[in-house]
């Protein structure tokens, strides 16, 4: 049986939740941290991943590679690429297919990594960290929580790095609404039948993303009624406000500029986010970075009215997300009965005051700001497995622009339809009939390209449909497709198949004043009926089957020679303890079980041992290391077993020695049982034979 498995996909740090026990769990990493940095590092010989990217990330600055989520599924021509590019330390390159791709050194090679495959690696890695967590139980599918303003292509490049890493995504879902799905499955007392929802509205501000949603919630069931977004406002524009300060600030008092060297400027947007944390919660901080750069120690204060100053600008967009949610929902802010705050940015003072007066009432805390998107998503992928039983709750999300689907044009049919309306709710279906002379193609395309972002291309998908037979003596067929916007909110053709109209006959009600015995009538009528299912072939952003299992195969590859270096690096660390281990013991515990001639033997064997070790054998091989190892062994084990032999011979004697003790003390203290007994009734006065006590 899989484990429901959640990931809140964070730019910064990434969050994992699992559905067991009855419950939502969130799943901490190797080093017990509840968030896992969203980075992939490259080495001499194999990746770093999570923590320990994160850790390695000011040595290996340039073959580190963050914000993974804001260029999967990106073109390099993009409008946007400008705007992240500036966040990124290591070096971005254009990929044949014009997507976004990193160049990094792996194994003292130059590589090149598409962003699908980055994201690939770092989901493998919580993938893995799950499966530990759990105890090897089988971890296939996932709920994948992502950006509300994530286009369908980059849906389908996370879907895909998913896949890359072994696991079936169930889900890509919105993370405001995988918040409101924890809000509504665990909150009491809500509204139920004609009773009016409750209007919640969540403000989620993250490292690099502000969105506003608002919800409409009965008890087990949620619909999201607006939704509107600021894709470049987050936490690290707070971090880099700061940064830019000091590197001014820096300029002038040590004549240095961190913007010169990449290595410095991490450290200082480092100590930056540290700063920002801790006027969150005081009113003036100090800052200092040692050895920031050229050997130069850096030392300042910031007090929160000046980061207020600094941030001004950011301010002042805190309203638009807000007023446009509101608009989409058909609300004002005095409709909305409870604002909650998500995400790690919310807990800066000025920012929650603006979001406070926008709404003008007081803000809600009461979901946890870094796990509800995540305990969402795994309570999604729940909903998702045939094995588990979760509590029923329905919810749907909303389409923020109108899409099309569009055909052939035949005759004098309409060529194009608008099926799915902005501010409709998803999933959803919808049937259409065409009338076809023959095989066709479909396409979806967004109906206003030019209300879309900068950048977002109008089309969705293409379709080839075959199949479509076409009876002699007619000129066309009517053809049923269904239409569906699925609930990861990607449009696809479910179904498609011709229908034909035939005559039946069909018996007429009877009157009511007809006699029994009458016999029935019948008349003829004309019904629809399916006649032929029709092949459906998709062109949409999915990867196609070939690349996609070069991919896998890659990964794997990786994954196995992480796997293969971070072996040998324990046997190399097993064989350097054992040698240091054992030179100790045998001037000690195993003196005296040693002769003359092997302790002459295992000394020389251990030097020579630790010579190699840290000359020939510092590089070498996870086959040298176990051999090595055995070597020592050899002697070293026989001389421990004496030892322990002995050991267990003097724990022997003295279980045997306490036992004999105990024996001794419990038949004592049953001697002086049985000796105070025969006092006691020595002691008692003997009655006369007419039954009287003798008192004399």
């Amino acid at each position: 049986m899989s484990t429901p498995f959640g990931l809140d996909l964070g730019n910064h740090n990434s969050v994992l939740a699992v559905a067991r026990n009855r419950g939502i769990d969130i799943v901490v990493n190797e080093v017990s941290n509840r968030a896992t940095p969203s980075m992939v590092g490259f080495g001499q010989k194999n990746r770093f991943l999570g923590e320990a990217a994160k850790n390695k990330q000011t040595s290996n600055i340039k073959n580190t590679v963050e914000s993974l989520k804001r260029i999967i599924g990106m073109n390099y021509d993009d409008v946007d690429f400008e705007t992240e590019s500036k966040y990124f330390q290591s070096k971005l390159v254009k990929l044949e297919d014009g997507k976004i791709g990193a160049q990094v050194r792996l194994g003292g090679e130059q590589a090149v990594f598409s962003a699908t495959q980055l994201v690939a690696m770092f989901i493998n890695k919580v993938k893995n960290t799950v499966i530990e967590d759990t105890k090897g139980s089988n971890i296939t599918d996932v709920a994948i929580a992502v950006p509300a303003w994530y286009t369908e292509e980059q849906r389908y490049a996370v879907a895909d790095a998913a896949r890359i890493a072994g696991l079936n995504p169930v889900r890509v879902v919105n993370d405001v609404t995988a918040a409101a799905v924890t809000y509504g499955v665990f909150k009491s007392e809500m509204p139920e039948g004609e009773q009016k929802p409750r209007i919640v509205a969540f403000v989620d501000i993250g490292h690099s993303t502000y969105t506003c949603s608002i919800g409409a919630f009965k008890r087990g069931e949620m619909k999201i009624l607006g939704t509107a977004y600021d894709k470049h406002f987050g936490g690290r524009d707070f971090d880099r406000a700061i940064t830019e300060h000091f590197a001014d600030e820096f300029k002038t008092k040590y004549k240095i500029d961190i913007r010169e060297n990449a290595k410095a400027y991490n450290r200082v947007i480092t100590g930056a986010e540290r700063l920002k944390k801790v006027l969150s919660a005081n009113t003036a901080a100090p800052f200092s970075v040692e050895s920031v750069m050229n050997d130069v120690d850096v030392s300042s204060q910031m007090s929160r009215d000046e980061l207020e100053k600094l941030v001004q600008p950011l301010l002042e967009r805190v309203t638009d997300p807000i007023t446009r949610a509101l608009s989409e929902a058909n609300l004002k802010p005095e409709d909305v009965d409870f604002v909650e705050i998500i995400g790690g940015t919310t807990r800066i003072p000025c920012l929650k005051n603006a979001i406070s007066e926008a709404f003008g009432k007081p803000l809600s805390t009461t979901l946890n700001q870094d796990e509800a998107i995540a305990k969402g998503a795994a309570f999604i992928c729940a909903i998702h497995s045939p094995t588990m039983r979760v509590r029923p709750f329905k919810f749907e999300d909303v389409h923020s622009y109108s899409v099309s689907y569009s055909w052939d044009k035949q005759e004098e049919d309409e060529d194009h339809l608008e099926v799915f309306t902005a501010g409709s709710q998803f999933p959803s279906t919808k049937m259409i009939t065409l009338h076809r002379t023959g095989d066709f193609s479909m396409e979806a395309n967004y109906t206003n390209p030019e209300k879309l972002p900068a950048g977002v291309p109008a089309h969705i998908a293409k379709w080839a449909i075959s199949g479509v037979n076409v009876p002699s003596g007619q000129t066309s067929v009517p053809v049923k497709l269904k239409l569906r916007c699925d609930p990861s909110g990607l449009h696809t053709i479910e179904s498609a198949y011709s229908v034909e109209d035939i005559e039946v006959e069909e018996e007429v009600p009877r009157a009511a004043d007809a006699p029994e015995d009458a016999e029935p009538e019948y008349k003829k009528v004309t019904k629809t009926v399916k006649k032929d299912d029709l092949t459906i072939v998709a062109h949409n952003f999915a990867l196609p089957a070939e690349k996609l299992n070069e991919l896998i195969e890659k990964e794997n590859e990786l994954f196995a020679q992480d796997k293969l270096v971070a072996e040998t690096e324990d046997r190399k660390n097993a064989l350097e303890e054992y040698i240091y281990t054992l030179r100790g013991k045998l001037d000690e515990e195993y003196s005296s079980f040693a002769s003359d001639d092997e302790k002459t033997k295992l000394t020389d064997m251990l030097a020579k041992a630790e010579n190699w070790l840290y000359e020939d054998g510092y590089d070498s091989t996870k086959a040298r290391y176990i051999a090595k190892y055995e070597e020592l062994a050899s002697l070293g084990n026989m001389i421990r077993g004496r030892y322990l032999a002995k050991e267990e011979e003097k724990k022997q004697s003295l279980r045997a020695k306490q036992e004999a003790e105990r024996m001794a003390e419990m038949a004592e203290k049953l001697a002086a049982q049985r000796k105070a007994e025969a006092e006691k009734q020595e002691e008692t006065p003997k009655a006369d034979a007419e039954g009287d006590i003798d008192l004399d």
